[in-house]
């Protein structure tokens, strides 16, 4: 009992939520995603600017927390970077920390390495603007972006809310499903889902990154 205690305890601090997290609103489907130029884990800088006309995913990423281990330690997570950039998709895994706790470029390097990533990079959000201005509230939190530079979908990257590793297999991947559509020219049947998570922690206060939200049509 008191292992099973201790393991809840645990979980429950990956999963609380900072309380500024509840009023930093999250991007929706069709929200102009905000612009951002930052430095990746090996040294260049990636505008996001720079790939108008192409599919771009940003996976918010914490290589601590059991729900990412859940995609990576499985080898999940890699092979859907693979897959979708051998078919032109830009991928950026985003580390979005406080100042103070910022992921230095040679530990974002390495654990690139370690993981086997195929991601086209880790971005260093080190201020955690780029979080703030889309609203990423937990790791892994989905996003992709399409041509137009509008949000095409947002939420979790499947729809089994756990780090169990064996239900990989048995879940439906949102993000798999919304690629495919897209690169196909078709409709996302579901373009918006709840994430699921660790908490994204970073310090509450304005982003320096643009926000530009557009009223849908009905």
């Amino acid at each position: 009992m008191k292992l099973k205690s201790f393991a809840a305890l645990l979980l429950g601090l990956f999963l609380i939520q900072p309380a500024f997290a509840q009023h930093i609103k999250t991007l929706q489907n069709l929200d102009q995603a905000p612009d951002f130029s930052v430095q990746g884990q090996d040294g260049k800088t990636y505008a996001l600017k720079d790939y108008k006309g192409k599919i771009v995913v940003l996976e918010w990423f914490n290589n601590d927390c059991p729900f990412v281990e859940k995609h990576y330690g499985t080898g999940n997570m890699q092979k859907l970077q693979e897959r979708y950039t051998g078919q032109g998709v830009v991928w950026f895994s985003v580390s979005s920390t406080r100042l103070s706790q910022a992921l230095k470029a040679d530990d974002a390097q390495k654990i690139y390495n370690d993981r086997k990533s195929h991601a086209t990079a880790i971005l260093l959000d080190s201020d955690g603007d780029i979080a703030r201005a889309y609203g990423a509230k937990t790791t892994p939190h989905m996003f992709i972006i399409n041509g137009d530079g509008k949000i095409a979908y947002v939420g979790a990257i499947d729809d089994k809310p756990t780090f169990r590793k064996d239900m990989i297999d048995k879940s439906k991947n949102y993000v798999a499903a919304a690629l495919d559509a897209m690169i196909a020219k078709k409709p996302i049947e579901i373009p918006a889902t709840d994430p699921y998570g660790c908490s994204v922690k970073i310090d509450d206060k304005p982003s320096k990154v643009e926000t530009k939200t557009e009223t849908k049509k009905k």
